[in-house]
């Protein structure tokens, strides 16, 4: 969902765009299917991304210890 918003498209749009159902894109969205490899790669070649991107995580903003590491 974050990256159809901040392409500023609906989830009609994406689905029409990656060649798949609406109903596909919110049932994605909202965790109610599980997408397949091709699926992803359909929808991450629609928002202009790669499949990594869907799963890449931030790291968190923690205060730093003593080691150099993160709390």
């Amino acid at each position: 969902r974050a990256w159809r918003e901040r392409r500023g498209l609906s989830v009609r749009a994406l689905g029409e765009r990656a060649g798949v159902s609406y109903v596909t894109v919110v049932r994605i969205e909202t965790g109610r299917l599980s997408p397949t490899v091709a699926m992803l790669e359909k929808l991450a070649r629609a928002l202009g991304i790669t499949v990594r991107d869907f799963f890449a995580v931030e790291r968190p903003k923690g205060r730093r210890t003593k080691g150099g590491g993160r709390r």
